[in-house]
């Protein structure tokens, strides 16, 4: 029965909530200052904008969760995308909320600070570590800088450190089944990071390899039965494998169904896929028939955009004699492949041993297998090769509108139909959907561009050549634009290229088709590096050699740098060599038989090591690796490790390696470093925060390292 009172118990951390709040103070207020373009602000936001447009596009630097929560705070602050990002520190009109543009990185931010205290305890600290850690968080300028601007890489901070904050909540809570469903955000707290920028991939790979090594010491556990070990094996199988697939899937899915509109990417994708988008090419292929068949007019479109998309072509224009080279040509009609939309770029399909360049009906298709001619409809010339080497590519033959000069050199016009695609031997060419390989009959070899330009004489455009030796998966083609012929005169088929009739086929690609290719494209359509005034190169980011400028007023000195605290990244720099000064001392004296900790202390040694050291190598070695413009903003996910690494270990030396005097000289040391870390942090705040302006002498002052680039104005 209902006993009256009803009473509720709880209990609040008071330093948690503290902290938390410091942490949404120092990075919420004043967030619409400055009211101008910040950065790589002007990068973001460009993707924010088609969002709210719902236009396509691709970002090679990472999947699209980021920019989807970039344009979640930008929605709910009522912007329309209509602002132009073409300059840094371009002003803001009064109808965008820059505040709202913001706020979700400084969410991120803010929570990131009591994620590291909570984490702190579930590494089996003690709360005066967990404190030390948020502190060093909660006062380091470069995380504050980054947080407060519509950037990523406090959100890719966040959802790493919630993913090891909840797994290891899950690990330490060994009786509740509730744990599972820490497990479970740990998962999608991997798939968000992931989701968010590539670089998230490492932490979620040390993840993995910590549960891996739990897993392995459950299954050995003779305490646990068989029918709960296995139960606990495929349920961290599921939310560690399973939900992050399923969910880096979804954030995909999300983006393909928001940007379902025509943009100025388009043409890096296939013409299936750009055929889904409204507008662009769906107007234009809206009603094309479907299969193409003999007579049909047709427009080729590389299945390779590298170097650049292109379409088959031809022109009334002959390849040179003789090259520059001293080699000769054949000096027929040039084939390239043009990189725009163009009437020379039709070709028509047809049938080798018929005269006729018009439809039948029933129109008869072309099948994989079929031998046809193609003929292109300005000129009449047949698209030939033959054994002459290719104007830039040597290895390979000639591709020409053939003309004969009444030499011996009879026409080779016969191309062999496969469509790389099919479901069945006896599939027939399509549009859009088919890609199709054309390979010539008289020699075997397989025309492609080969990715070289032409010189003057071809118009600097590319080269398209036959090639024998050909990789089984190579780019073919594909039937972009596709009419039926219906004109056999040459000036009449001239008046039909020109206006273009329908036959109404409803075509759709697949969301899986969509989502490989896009994938495919971002990881290997890749924009070229330049150098930048603010790259810099890793070992720089640990020395502090470096800053960069993210906003300076256009009259006065107010300033934003993204530039650390120097004492918290010494202290990172020391905690880094010092752990691995102990651990190396550690392991060679247990080697010899000696135990100096017990197992507790042991364990949580090598926890702090594997989740702080490793978390800072996996975010750090691979821009070792990397060729590839570097900012100082890509090692602060590697500092927040560091960060955390300090305070637990400066508890692990006062409790296990010091007694007497050294720990109250411990004691003394920690309390002089965190006061001047709280220095440090107040006189980097005018370029943290952009206000109070600073005169020229007090900007000169803050010039710790020669390296720095601060700018000011005299008066």
């Amino acid at each position: 029965m209902l006993q009256l009172p009803l009473v509720v118990t709880a209990q609040v951390d008071l330093v948690l909530l503290v902290i938390t709040q410091l942490s949404m103070w120092s990075r919420l207020s004043q967030l619409s200052y400055p009211n101008a373009v910040v950065f790589d602000e002007v990068y973001y936001g460009q993707f924010v904008s088609l969002y709210m447009k719902r236009v396509f596009f691709i970002d090679d630097s990472g999947p699209p969760l980021g920019h989807m929560i970039l344009a979640l705070g930008a929605y709910f602050g009522g912007f329309d995308g209509n602002f132009v990002w073409n300059r840094i520190g371009a002003e803001y009109p009064s109808s965008v909320s820059v505040c709202f543009l913001r706020l979700c990185p400084a969410v991120c931010g803010s929570l990131s600070v009591p994620l590291v205290y909570l984490l702190t305890l579930e590494l089996r600290f003690s709360h005066l570590s967990a404190l030390g850690a948020a502190l060093l968080l909660l006062l380091e300028n470069s995380l504050i800088v980054q947080s407060r601007f519509m950037l990523l890489e406090s959100v890719l901070v966040f959802f790493v450190l919630l993913a090891f904050f909840s797994y290891l909540r899950f690990h330490n809570n060994t009786h509740s089944w509730f744990r599972f469903c820490w497990l479970f955000l740990s998962g999608a707290s991997c798939a968000a990071a992931v989701g968010v920028k590539y670089m998230g991939v490492f932490s979620y790979l040390l993840l993995l390899g910590v549960a891996s090594l739990h897993t392995w010491d459950l299954i050995g556990d003779r305490t646990i039965s068989h029918l709960r070990v296995c139960v606990q094996c495929v349920c961290r199988a599921v939310c560690l494998l399973v939900v992050p697939i399923l969910l880096y899937v979804f954030w995909f899915y999300i983006h393909l169904t928001l940007l379902n509109r025509s943009g100025p990417h388009d043409q890096l994708m296939s013409s299936s896929f750009q055929a889904s988008l409204e507008g662009g090419l769906s107007r234009i292929t809206k009603g094309q028939p479907l299969e193409v068949a003999y007579g049909s007019q047709v427009t080729l479109r590389s299945s390779s955009s590298q170097p650049i998309p292109c379409w088959l072509h031809s022109h009334k224009a002959n390849y040179p004699i003789r090259y520059e080279s001293g080699r000769g040509s054949s000096h027929q009609q040039q084939v390239t492949c043009y990189p725009f939309k163009d009437v020379n770029n039709w070709w028509i399909i047809k049938e080798p041993d018929r005269q006729q360049l018009v439809v039948s009906s029933p129109p008869r298709p072309v099948r994989h297998g079929d031998v046809i001619q193609l003929v292109h409809g300005m000129t009449s010339r047949f698209l030939n090769s033959h054994d002459v080497a290719a104007p830039m590519s040597p290895h390979a033959q000639e591709v020409s509108g053939y003309i004969d000069f009444n030499v011996s050199m009879p026409a080779q016009n016969l191309w062999r139909v496969e469509v790389s695609n099919r479901e069945a031997e006896s599939e027939s060419w399509k549009t859009i959907l088919s890609d199709v390989r054309l390979v010539h009959v008289n020699t075997s070899a397989v025309l492609k561009m080969s990715g070289a330009s032409l010189p003057g004489w071809g118009f600097r455009q590319m080269e398209v050549v036959a090639e024998k030796l050909f990789k089984a998966h190579s780019p073919g083609w594909t039937v972009e634009e596709h009419r039926y012929g219906t004109s056999q005169e040459q000036k009449e088929r001239e008046a039909e290229l020109h206006s273009p009739t329908h036959i109404d086929v409803d075509r759709k690609i697949s969301f899986w088709a969509k989502f490989l290719e896009l994938q495919w494209k971002m990881l290997t359509v890749k924009q070229e590096d330049s150098e930048h005034k603010y790259s810099s190169a890793p070992m720089e980011w640990i020395t502090m050699e470096t800053n960069i400028v993210y906003w300076l007023h256009p009259s006065t000195n107010a300033q934003i740098h993204l530039i650390g605290n120097p004492v918290s990244w010494g202290v990172a720099s020391l905690s880094l060599l010092a752990y691995q000064l102990l651990a190396a001392v550690y392991l060679l004296r247990r080697r010899r038989g000696f135990k100096d900790l017990p197992d507790a202390a042991w364990s949580r040694f090598l926890s702090l090591g594997c989740v702080c050291v490793g978390g800072f190598l996996v975010n750090f070695v691979p821009f070792l690796l990397m060729e590839k413009t570097l900012f100082l903003y890509h090692f602060l996910p590697a500092l927040c490790y560091l960060l955390l690494l300090g305070p637990p270990l400066l508890e692990h030396t006062h409790t296990h390696l010091l007694s007497g005097t050294p720990r109250r000289v411990l004691s003394v040391c920690v309390l002089f470093v965190l006061l001047s870390v709280f220095l440090a942090f107040r006189t980097f705040c005018p370029l943290t925060y952009g206000t109070p302006e600073l005169s020229a002498n007090q900007l000169q002052a803050l010039r710790w390292r020669g390296s720095w680039d601060i700018l000011y104005r005299r008066r």
